[in-house]
């Protein structure tokens, strides 16, 4: 039987769209079960253009590393490199880059579980959220029902459609909750929404503690040993030499510790920019996770408004225009909720800072009820030490669309390629069966909504297996 899942909790990620038996079962038992590439806006290329435009594929790599690593081996700054989204670790990725350097350096890169397809020039930089969505084929391995027994490949299969059917009646069809999912965190060490914390508050001493110190749930015996010094108080020169050296970050916050004692926000500041105002976003991404929460408790509505609520015009890839967001008034709701049902708006909720209202209505109401049970309803949201953190705050979409659903089966797989965790077997509260079916998801979602929270409603089990 499946236990407390502490990462959830801590995410406020504990709750499903709608009730019912899950597949049980692992994703990412191997590297090549989790496969995503993007679909990307096209880009102008110019045979004059001052960047070099390239899809890159990557196998294990998480994407801030393995721009810190090409960065190191172009002898660049990182921020000279462009992508349209960080994509998760285990797994094989396809993206495209524009990077700040002549075609022939780019060319000439060699890293281990890295293929660079250059594509020509451009003068033309990509942001975040740029491409058009994600499309992914998934393996959920050992699927079982919630007390470990296997499930058949036909009991799986039609457990996932049941599921379907319900979530297109309750939420919508081809809809599902966006919640922001464990990624977001820090994965198996959901340490980002805590530190951001300790950001908006000004207290960047907590911040460089928590980052350093926080345990994580399946991290190596070395780094657990490391963390555990650094809550203990160890000397960070001493910490320092027990710090296992794929902790990049973290070695490069207690050498600026031990060359400036006390300069909290210096060390803060040795992350890499996007991973600092990651901690901000992560804490706005908990308050909408549990406020997304408590409206289906509630009984209310995602996919069509309340009175009070906002709501935004969706364009060609799904997301939601920000800029022309509206409220729902008495007068305006019928024909508000109509244009929800057919996918042309869409309900948002609120991604908290110092320029954005919170809704009226019983929609504004949950969201101020948490804010304050986390204790933050008297920030401000400006963060002085660090004046690009400060954040004007901005909405995300309710739910989600998802299109090109499809499920089939693969054969059980054994052998080395299988991770070690499989290997290992079912732990206490695991929810998988090796001689289950195995599923394979394919699906496109729209940029900023997430594989495994879509995957999670389906397989019902402890984030770690996602």
């Amino acid at each position: 039987m499946p236990g407390r899942d502490t990462i959830a909790a801590a995410i406020g990620l504990t709750r499903y769209a709608v009730p019912g038996e899950g597949i049980g079962g692992m994703l990412k038992a191997r590297v090549a079960d989790f496969r995503v590439e993007e679909e990307i806006k096209s880009i102008s290329l110019d045979a004059k253009g001052r960047f070099t435009v390239a899809y890159i594929s990557l196998t294990n790599w998480e994407t801030n590393r393995f721009i810190n690593r090409l960065a190191k081996t172009l002898r660049m700054s990182r921020d000279r490199i462009w992508f349209a989204g960080t994509k998760d670790k285990r797994a094989i990725t396809r993206q495209l880059f524009v990077i700040d350097a002549r075609r022939e350096r780019v060319a000439e890169v060699e890293i281990p579980d890295v293929e660079i397809e250059i594509i020509g020039r451009t003068h033309q930089k990509i942001g975040f959220g740029s491409h058009r969505g994600n499309i992914f084929t998934v393996i959920a391995r050992g699927c079982c029902d919630e007390n470990g027994k296997p499930l058949s490949e036909q009991d799986a299969l039609e457990r996932v459609e049941v599921i379907e059917q319900q979530m297109d009646e309750v939420i919508g069809a081809g809809l599902f909750p966006n919640w922001f999912g464990p990624q977001r965190f820090g994965a198996g060490r959901p340490v980002t929404s805590l530190v951001g914390r300790h950001v908006v508050e000004g207290d960047f001493e907590g911040a460089v503690k928590v980052y350093l110190g926080l345990a994580g749930v399946s991290e190596s015996h070395e780094a657990g040993v490391f963390r555990t010094a650094i809550r203990e108080g160890m000397d960070f020169s001493a910490a320092l030499e027990i710090c296992p050296e794929r902790l990049g970050f973290e070695k490069t916050m207690l050498s600026h510790l031990i060359a400036k004692p006390d300069d909290w926000v210096g060390a803060f500041g040795r992350l890499p920019r996007n991973l600092q105002l990651m901690t901000v976003h992560a804490l706005q991404s908990e308050i909408f996770n549990r406020s997304l929460h408590a409206r289906l408790d509630a009984g209310l509505p995602l996919a069509t408004p309340l009175e009070g609520d906002m709501v935004a015009p969706l364009d060609e890839r799904g997301s939601p225009n920000l800029d022309r967001t509206v409220v729902t008034t008495a007068e305006t709701l019928m024909r508000i909720s109509r244009n929800c049902l057919l996918q042309r708006l869409v309900v948002v909720g609120t991604l908290p800072g110092n320029g954005i209202e919170l809704p009226q209505g019983k929609g504004g109401k949950i969201e101020s009820t948490v804010i304050s049970a986390l204790g933050l309803d008297e920030i401000d949201w400006l963060v002085s030490a660090i004046a690009r953190l400060s954040t004007k705050g901005s909405r995300r979409a309710l739910v989600s669309s998802f299109s090109e659903f499809a499920v089939d089966t693969v054969p059980i797989a054994e052998g080395e390629s299988l991770s070690e965790r499989w290997q290992a077997g079912p732990q206490e509260g695991d929810v998988w069966h090796p001689e289950g079916a195995c599923l394979r998801f394919r699906f496109k979602l729209p940029p900023g909504a997430y594989a495994t929270t879509f995957l999670r409603e389906f397989m019902r089990v402890p984030l770690r297996q996602l």
